[in-house]
């Protein structure tokens, strides 16, 4: 059987490296430094890519799990599987499995502050190639919303 002790450590030093990529990448985007987001989404693929073996051994610790318990893999929670384990490795699995939680809520933050932030700048970038190309944009005028004005239609035009 695997080691679930080891296994949850990779997990967490693989959690531990990609909450050091999204905060990077905050702080890229932050200062508009497009090299650099460009870098750590480079990082969160290429730690992406560890993760996938990361969960077939996850997987495969599981089906073991669930065949020494005779319980479906669906079933199984924590608890469950740490009672093949001896008193020490079970209370660090209990351990590292709530670091792991941790780290992926905020992992989970920090990557939709980053969502939110890609999304500000790229609205900040739309109102600039409008402004710049003369595009009438939307907006609002003292008695309400103003929609765009469009084009005249050709068409319309010669008839």
């Amino acid at each position: 059987m695997i080691d679930l002790v080891e296994h949850l450590e990779r997990q967490s030093a693989s959690s531990r490296r990609l909450l050091g990529i999204v905060l990077a990448q905050g702080e890229s985007i932050r200062v508009q430094d497009v090299e650099g987001v460009l870098a750590r989404l480079a990082d969160v693929q290429a730690e992406m890519v560890k993760r996938v073996q990361l969960e077939r051994e996850r997987d495969d610790l599981l089906r073991q799990a669930s065949a020494q318990l005779a319980t479906p893999v669906d079933d199984l929670t924590l608890e469950s599987v740490v009672v093949l384990l001896p008193a020490d490795d079970a209370q660090r699995a209990r351990e590292l499995s709530a670091e792991l939680k941790g780290l992926l809520s905020e992992i989970q933050h920090v990557h939709a502050q980053n969502r939110i932030l890609i999304r500000q700048e790229l609205a900040f970038l739309d109102h600039l190639m409008r402004l710049m190309s003369g595009v009438p944009q939307a907006g609002y005028s003292p008695s309400g919303p103003a929609a765009v004005p469009q084009p005249a239609n050709m068409i319309d035009m010669r008839v």
